[in-house]
């Protein structure tokens, strides 16, 4: 049911406060801070607001393990008024997952492994009979209001001996689609110097923060000639924090080079939610406060930018006339320990915690 009533008093990333009225889910309009009257959804005085949160790399289709999950679970129910699956189907599957969209509270889109079998398996890219260029842009095409890229996984583990060659695969397939490639990266091989070059402006790596040996940064914490090159050619860099691929320590060499991630998400599944690293986008998001980020470049990596990324910059405007897609959190002085991908623990002072979603209209009180 769209809801009706106003959010009252909420501040801004940029300090502003407002009142916002939502009649049948739509913005009707927004004022200065105590201007607006009717019932009211939520007294914002103590909280911030801001367009609805994107998590860039999710895995909701809990039909698999260990990657999988429900989608409102790690949508809507933690803040997160969109989310992309980050590749756990490819086209002998994906029809399941957009049903399933159809039926959510969360905004769903998804990035198409290029392997037809998607995460029914963790090599999914061992085969390259797995890779059908047809089958995979029929897919796109035939759903292409949830499609927005396709995903290739290029790390050991996922295509064993066949080196960047699935990857070389994806970029035909996304050349003829007219799509980004989101890009996995990992242990070696192949080696990080073979795969970063394939990638094009628009693409997205993600896992740029990764702790492994094969990482994007050297001994001595400098970026790699190939990450340089990567971002001045307009590569996107995604956090992608997963079970195995954060480290504070690479975050922090990468803060110190000036290599600014662009997106921050999650790659959350039903384990790293409940057991952590992960937990929520709110904990990976405060884990940046901790490492000295300011408020409005966290919240820009979970609202405009990907949207930019995924070409939805709808859901990152507030304005009136439109559905409305909002995130309503606090920023909390709280102690609380955190732990990244290496288990390394940090003790920090500031969280963000997440209050309400307003999911195409529908405000949720969390």
């Amino acid at each position: 049911m769209k809801s009706t009533g106003i959010i009252k008093n909420i501040s801004t990333i940029n300090e502003e406060r407002i009142d916002i009225f939502l009649e049948e889910g739509v913005i009707k309009s927004i004022g200065e801070h105590h201007t607006l009257e009717g019932p009211i959804l939520f007294d914002g005085s103590s909280s911030y607001l801001s367009t609805g949160w994107i998590d860039l790399h999710v895995h909701a289709f809990s039909d698999f393990s260990p990657y999988g999950d429900e989608i409102d679970e790690i949508g809507v129910k933690q803040g997160v008024t969109t989310i992309v699956d980050a590749g756990s189907c490819g086209a002998d599957r994906i029809d399941e997952l957009y049903n399933r969209a159809l039926n959510s509270e969360t905004n769903v889109f998804s990035f198409l492994n290029i392997s037809k079998i998607g995460l029914e398996r963790i090599d999914e890219l061992s085969n390259l009979t797995w890779i059908d260029q047809q089958q995979c842009i029929t897919a796109a095409h035939q759903y292409k209001d949830m499609v927005i890229g396709l995903k290739s996984r290029i790390s050991s583990s996922v295509v064993k001996g066949n080196g960047t060659i699935p990857l070389e695969k994806a970029v035909e397939i996304s050349e003829q689609l007219k799509l980004p490639i989101m890009t996995h990266i990992g242990s070696a091989p192949p080696k990080i110097q073979e795969v970063i070059p394939l990638l094009r402006k628009g693409d997205v790596i993600t896992h740029f923060l990764n702790g492994k040996d094969n990482n994007l940064f050297d001994n001595n914490g400098e970026p790699l000639k190939v990450l340089t090159e990567a971002v001045n050619r307009g590569v996107n860099l995604d956090v992608g924090h997963g079970n195995a691929s954060f480290s504070f320590e690479v975050a922090k060499q990468a803060r110190n080079a000036n290599i600014h991630f662009d997106t921050i998400s999650t790659d959350i599944y039903k384990k790293n939610r409940v057991e952590g690293p992960v937990f929520s986008l709110a904990n990976v998001l405060s884990k940046f406060l901790y490492l000295g980020y300011t408020l409005k470049e966290i919240i820009y990596a979970v609202t405009q930018k990907p949207a930019a990324i995924i070409n939805k910059p709808k859901l990152a405007e507030l304005r009136e006339g439109s559905i409305a897609n909002l995130t309503i959190f606090d920023v909390v002085e709280e102690e609380q320990m955190f732990t990244d991908s290496s288990k390394q623990t940090v003790k920090s002072n500031q969280i963000i915690k997440e209050r309400g979603v307003v999911a195409n209209g529908k405000f949720i009180k969390l």
